[in-house]
């Protein structure tokens, strides 16, 4: 009966821990042409300290299929929306001339969503990046500036 208690004990501590692990990076989900996906940082920076390479990979970019004319929808977490952070996509042109929008950028700190929609209904998205900004401060010279902390990313194919 003892030995009841004890395996009880410590399945019940094993859950609590688990309960108190760290919580995983943040997911941004991506809606188009009737898909969805979520997905993770696939590049982190760290300027926390002096270093040569602050950012580092951490996966791969995840895909989608889009037929021409259609939008992507874009959904982030509080910990981006708290944030400043911005949209940049690129698109191909029917005559198959790749293009890259000018950034999106959200400061209010309150935009949880966006959707972006080709430049023509005859123009297809065929990638999108999320990119959530951090300030920086430079100890050498003691100025500050914002700087991608994290940036997700997703292609689209036809």
């Amino acid at each position: 009966m003892r030995r009841s208690r004890v395996v009880a004990l410590l399945a019940a501590g094993g859950f609590a821990v688990a309960g108190c692990s760290a919580p995983g990076p943040a997911e941004v989900t991506f809606y188009a042409d009737g898909h969805t996906i979520n997905t993770t940082p696939v590049l982190t920076c760290d300027y926390s300290q002096k270093l040569s390479q602050p950012c580092s990979a951490k996966g791969t970019t995840q895909t989608l299929k889009v037929r021409p004319g259609k939008p992507v929808q874009i959904s982030v977490p509080g910990e981006v929306a708290d944030a400043p952070w911005q949209i940049v996509y690129e698109y191909v042109t029917p005559q198959g001339e790749f293009k890259q929008s000018d950034p999106i950028p959200f400061t209010s700190l309150d935009r949880y969503a966006y959707t972006v929609t080709p430049p023509t209904p005859a123009d297809r998205i065929s990638a999108v990046d999320v990119q959530k900004y951090t300030a920086v401060l430079n100890a050498d010279t003691g100025e500050s500036g914002l700087l991608p902390s994290d940036v997700w990313g997703l292609r689209l194919e036809a």
